[in-house]
């Protein structure tokens, strides 16, 4: 028997519901096919994703961390990922020319950074005039740090109103970040970070976002036992006793 014709206008509770109605109506066109259940692609995308966690496990281990992983990894996993981290190791001291905080004299700043800055990256921080407002002394801290960890990174300092006539103190510390002839990133005072407990963990982050180092560079691996940072140690100083002057307010 020849179904009849179904009419336009058919009240439907639930397009999406499974009834034998829905079914009638699905198979005469009066509603669409019902859109493919979302759960086993949720699955499937979840299944790839603890796939590619387990792969990497090992992502971001030094060799010290590896070397302890003996007894649970396969001896030809561990052996690729430690010829991995020696041809980053390599790369990295090859690329490892600076390690230490250049200072900048105005007549020479194209050459010594904007120039520069097209074989590696450079960052230049601007002090206060007599470099002693707390946020000033906090980065120059973490630049010679910095400095000596990453020195395939081109640390450079100079005082902000000897680079930039009628710099305005207020407006530092100022964190110039320059790659092939071009300012990436600008940071004006800590405000932007966090202030005066700004860590170097803080720029250890500026660096790898700006693209200066990989997220997984194993330089970045910083132990919990490792010294107090130089923020602390400039807070507790001046809590020690040192004046209280206006460049620190």
């Amino acid at each position: 028997m020849n179904m009849p014709d179904m009419p336009v206008n058919v009240p439907v509770d639930d397009p999406n519901a499974d009834t034998e109605w829905n079914d009638i109506l699905r198979k005469h066109g009066v509603i669409p096919e019902k859109p493919p259940s979302p759960t086993p692609m949720i699955e499937e995308a979840l299944q790839q994703a603890r796939t590619l966690a387990h792969e990497n496990r090992l992502e971001g281990k030094d060799l010290d961390e590896l070397a302890e992983l003996e007894d649970d990894e396969e001896d030809a996993f561990l052996e690729q990922y430690r010829r991995k981290r020696f041809e980053e190791l390599s790369t990295i001291t090859a690329a490892s020319v600076f390690n230490q905080v250049y200072h900048l004299q105005k007549p020479d700043y194209s050459k010594d950074v904007t120039e520069a800055s097209n074989k590696a990256y450079i960052f230049v921080l601007l002090t206060s005039s007599q470099g002693t407002n707390v946020e000033s002394r906090i980065l120059i801290e973490i630049w010679r740090e910095l400095a000596q960890r990453f020195g395939d990174v081109k640390f450079c300092q100079i005082r902000a109103d000897l680079c930039i006539e009628g710099y305005p103190d207020k407006n530092t510390p100022t964190v110039l970040v320059y790659k092939d002839g071009d300012i990436r990133r600008q940071i004006v005072t800590l405000r932007e970070l966090r202030g005066t407990h700004t860590s170097t963990a803080d720029l250890e982050k500026v660096l790898a976002d700006v693209g200066a180092i990989r997220p997984t560079d194993t330089r970045l691996q910083r132990k919990k036992e490792s010294t107090e940072t130089s923020s602390s140690k400039i807070r507790q100083s001046k809590t020690a006793g040192e004046d209280d002057d206006s460049d620190w307010d």
